[in-house]
């Protein structure tokens, strides 16, 4: 099965453009849409998506029977440059409505990357002397790995589109069962520095913040309404693990609600995936923590 047939089989929910109208702020140079397959979180590969101009969300409604009137935005990660669209995305959302939640999938804007499959791949070799400078001093901060404007502005353009879905959703919350009110964010990696940026915009706060192995305050104060957050990393994810811990401690020293757990091992992107590793018990913790901060 051709790769764009195997992610429109799994995506054929309701799906909203976010900017019909053009956004106010674009990403030039971007080819065209495309979706491939690669392993992610070292599980098997899955279909991801690169080269996005036009945001969307896709909604994944809970049954009736369960329906508790929360959504939730779910974003998922790739470095500004792609999409992990199954393991951090679908397999999220269907975990949300699968408990009652209505989910919303966000498929943000991009950087451009080539339209080449094999030029694209080339992109994505690491920089030997990036990684040895990670693996002997962790980063404490996004600023320290993204070194070029354009990733700055895509981390920008993602936000924008995280703040309108919300928007969208909280006007159309009535029609798909939600609560204005009661809207949370979960994200991954790339997802999670765009949930913290969401969490921290001016304006009636997110229910609730999930940033899952990424996002950061960027010294920014974090307000006293501030949504509840749950976050966690694994301590050899050596990428953003100092980052995360930074996230946690600004959340904490704010005195607001904040709950942080970190694994030993499990790298980075591991997302939904099951391993059989004491990594794969996150989803299970915060499934607690959304019970015991009464979001359910």
């Amino acid at each position: 099965m051709a790769d764009d047939a195997r992610i429109e089989a799994r995506t054929s929910n309701e799906v909203i453009r976010l900017w019909p109208d053009g956004a106010p702020r674009v990403i030039n140079g971007v080819g065209p849409e495309a979706t491939f397959l690669s392993p992610g979180g070292g599980g098997p590969e899955m279909p991801m998506l690169r080269n996005v101009t036009d945001a969307t969300i896709t909604v994944f409604r809970p049954s009736a029977a369960k329906a508790n009137g929360i959504g939730v935005i779910v974003a998922p990660g790739g470095g500004w440059r792609i999409l992990a669209w199954q393991h951090e995305g679908i397999d999220a959302a269907e975990w949300l409505a699968a408990r009652g939640y209505t989910a919303f999938l966000l498929k943000y804007r991009l950087m451009g990357t080539p339209d080449d499959p094999e030029a694209f791949a080339a992109t994505r070799v690491v920089n030997p002397k990036m990684a040895e400078r990670i693996a002997t001093k962790p980063p404490r901060a996004i600023a320290e790995l993204m070194r070029d404007d354009a990733a700055h502005y895509a981390r920008e353009i993602a936000a924008d589109d995280g703040r309108r879905a919300l928007e969208v959703i909280r006007q159309r919350a009535a029609e798909w069962g939600v609560k204005p009110n009661k809207v949370g964010m979960i994200g991954f990696s790339a997802g999670a520095f765009l949930t913290v940026d969401v969490a921290m915009s001016p304006g009636e706060p997110l229910l609730f913040a999930a940033p899952i192995y990424g996002g950061e305050t960027s010294g920014k104060p974090v307000a006293a309404d501030a949504p509840a957050l749950f976050t966690c990393i694994a301590q050899d994810d050596r990428m953003l693990f100092k980052v995360v811990e930074g996230l946690y401690a600004d959340w904490s020293n704010a005195d607001r609600p904040a709950e942080l757990h970190i694994f030993a091992k499990g790298g980075h992107g591991f997302g939904m995936f099951r391993r059989g590793v004491p990594v794969d018990r996150w989803i299970d913790l915060f499934e607690d923590w959304l019970a015991d901060q009464g979001f359910v």
